[in-house]
């Protein structure tokens, strides 16, 4: 209740926000859907009930989702997939996935909206993607019989102590889910700690685990990099997720590397492709010639050394990873968290990350022991572990191969959770 009520006491701001965050990113407010309204052309995509919601918020969790929704779709393809969203980027990554029949965007965690959209969609199941809890939907979920899961759960370090301070209202939020798979032990404990009864948590690994190996011939390698204008015998070096704060050392370790004499093309891929914009500029004030992916095809000469991409859309990451030479992994020399380091490790790619990934650090423990990555302090750092290993050939392919072996050794989780599933949803 008074949970319920502050929500309609921030309702001014809430709107407010959305609102401003919409138009500052160029994107559409959608405040109808994020009120429960769906129209009914798009509803009719499931109509007739047997319905799964699979809820993730954002690019992350939409992709960590996939290789269920693939599973989903193999083992009930007679139901149909909702998937929403929080984010406008997630929504386009969705958008892009050809097993939902339905992409929306998550309502506001007020009772009517929720009640609205759960009684248009009638899912038979709900599944919310990692730590996704809102308070008022597990309420409206719970009251209607639903079963729920949670799934790929995890409680960042960042959020443990605020969690745990706020047990005595998570407990019974908590308590709305039918089940919480959790990518780990700890993941497990800190969630009982928190609230959650031990019968209803089971540990599943991460879902980011099952990405599936993709290893290119020399010749599909070379077909690939002609779609992007990319030479088949240059030196690549792919930034990948980087954050605001992170393309400044990139930048100057590729800068660094140009001067000694080599010769290099970078591929630099924001987080969010509004920040395009402003590391065009970064690149360009160090001496790069800067083509936007949204404007590569109006080039008709390949890229040369000292030349970069910058990506400015959604969801093409893991087409550029198998074309580097090198990975830098973002989110990581700032203090965001990390990525996931098992995306280019799965194309066998090695890898560089910075010190910053409480997120992922599980993953992060295993692919350094593995010897499929560096972790780098700093920018400094980031540029001599880059010119050390285009100086060995030998290193780079024993970390590919060490990469390829640890995603062969990991997995799983699908099927794990998979079977919980099947208990909610024979």
């Amino acid at each position: 209740m008074i949970y319920s009520l502050l929500l309609l006491l921030a309702f001014p701001g809430v709107v407010c926000y959305h609102l401003y965050r919409s138009v500052s990113r160029g994107r559409r407010a959608a405040f109808a859907e994020r009120f429960g309204f769906i129209p009914v052309a798009e509803t009719s995509r499931v109509a007739g009930g047997g319905t799964i919601w699979v809820h993730a918020v954002s690019v992350g969790e939409t992709l960590a989702a996939r290789p269920l929704l693939t599973a989903l779709k193999a083992r009930y393809p007679e139901k149909r997939i909702v998937l929403s969203t929080v984010t406008e980027t997630g929504r386009e990554v969705a958008l892009k996935l050809k097993e939902p029949e339905l992409c929306i965007y998550f309502p506001f965690d007020y009772a009517f909206a929720v009640r609205r959209l759960l009684r248009t969609i009638r899912p038979e199941l709900v599944i919310v993607v990692e730590t996704e809890i809102w308070p008022n939907f597990m309420k409206e979920v719970k009251s209607l019989g639903i079963p729920s899961l949670l799934v790929n759960g995890r409680i960042s370090d960042r959020s443990l102590g605020r969690y745990l301070r706020l047990s005595w209202f998570f407990r019974p939020v908590l308590a709305n889910f039918t089940a919480l798979c959790m990518q780990s032990g700890e993941d497990a404990r800190r969630i009982i700690a928190i609230g959650a009864r031990p019968e209803q948590v089971v540990v599943t690994n991460n879902l980011k685990y099952d990405l599936p190996v993709t290893l290119l011939t020399p010749e599909e390698r070379a077909e690939a990099r002609r779609r992007y204008l990319i030479p088949p015998d240059a030196t690549v070096i792919v930034a990948g997720s980087t954050h605001q704060g992170e393309d400044e050392p990139v930048i100057t370790a590729c800068r660094g590397l140009l001067d000694a004499g080599r010769e290099l093309i970078l591929l630099l891929v924001p987080r969010h492709p509004e920040r395009s914009g402003e590391a065009a500029l970064l690149l360009r004030k160090a001496g790069f010639g800067v083509t936007l992916r949204s404007r590569l095809e109006e080039r008709d000469t390949p890229f040369i050394s000292g030349e970069a991409l910058v990506v400015d859309r959604v969801g093409e990451l893991m087409a550029l990873y198998p074309l580097a030479d090198l990975v830098f992994v973002g989110g990581s020399l700032v203090p965001t968290g990390g990525h996931n380091l098992l995306e280019p490790a799965s194309v066998g790619v090695p890898l560089l990350f910075g010190p910053h990934m409480s997120n992922f650090r599980e993953i992060s423990t295993l692919v350094l022991e593995a010897g499929a990555g560096i972790q780098v302090a700093d920018g400094r750092e980031l540029g001599g572990a880059f010119s050390r290993l285009l100086d060995d050939p030998d290193k780079r392919s024993q970390m590919s191969r060490n990469g390829l072996e640890l995603m062969a050794r990991l997995g799983g989780s699908t099927e794990r959770h998979m079977a919980v599933i099947h208990r909610l949803l024979p």
